[in-house]
């Protein structure tokens, strides 16, 4: 049974969350209140988090940094669930590593299916994947280089880590904005070229000519197959 944490300071709406979650079989805990939530994460380990920005004593955006800055946490899918309507609040959340932004008022099933989306991605069939000298850990969300960490945006890492799991797929711009940043998106398929320039200047020795991502011309990104003696190193 899945374990969802549902931080939201509204009565009513999270008794009517719990009532609907609780049908669907997850199992439901949370809080009222801010305070304290990244602990609670920790004690709880839930499956996913559902999360208000505005609370009355704390702010949800650090409460989601907070999750992703704990290495026990930081794998742990975030959807912000919020007043916050403006293109700018959604790209600040998905920016703070929120997997999904969806914005009051909604409706509960389409919530409940974007839940189920996330655990149908949750596919954890390696910790660590290792492709030549890079190195990228789910677990802790690092990225090295030939040993020497990296410091990539949550953003940046999981564009690496959508292609890393995937090569030899190439992906046209759309296809990585829906699958990284999300459906519910204020962004351009320039957002894409921007954020793929910016991982090459980190990972790659000569960026004009890539050696990881390549470019497909009229098409989009692929992971360089040939690249990738991908050793993955399994979960126990």
């Amino acid at each position: 049974m899945k374990k969802i944490m549902l931080i939201e300071d509204d009565s009513d709406l999270f008794a009517l969350l719990k009532y609907n979650l609780e049908k669907e079989a997850f199992q439901m805990v949370g809080s009222q209140t801010g305070k304290g939530a990244v602990d609670l994460c920790r004690r709880e380990r839930p499956d996913l988090v559902i999360l208000d920005i505005m609370l009355p004593d704390s702010d949800g955006l650090d409460i989601c940094k907070g999750i992703r800055s704990h290495p026990e946490l930081a794998h742990i899918p975030v959807i912000f669930l919020t007043a916050r309507a403006s293109e700018t609040d959604r790209i600040v959340g998905l920016e703070l590593g929120a997997n999904d932004y969806i914005v009051k008022p909604f409706f509960v099933r389409e919530l409940i299916a974007r839940i189920k989306i996330q655990f149908r991605s949750q596919q954890q069939p390696t910790r660590t994947l290792q492709i030549g000298g890079l190195n990228l850990d789910r677990s802790s969300c690092r990225v090295s280089l030939q040993g020497s960490a990296l410091s990539l945006t949550a953003t940046e890492f999981r564009l690496l880590e959508f292609l890393m799991t995937r090569p030899g797929v190439v992906f046209s711009r759309e296809q990585l904005l829906d699958s990284v940043w999300g459906h519910d998106r204020a962004v351009t398929d320039r957002t894409v070229d921007v954020y793929i320039l910016r991982l090459r200047q980190k990972i790659e020795q000569d960026p004009t000519n890539p050696h990881y991502i390549r470019s497909v011309r009229g098409f989009g990104y692929s992971f360089n197959e040939v690249a990738s003696a991908l050793t993955a190193e399994a979960v126990n």
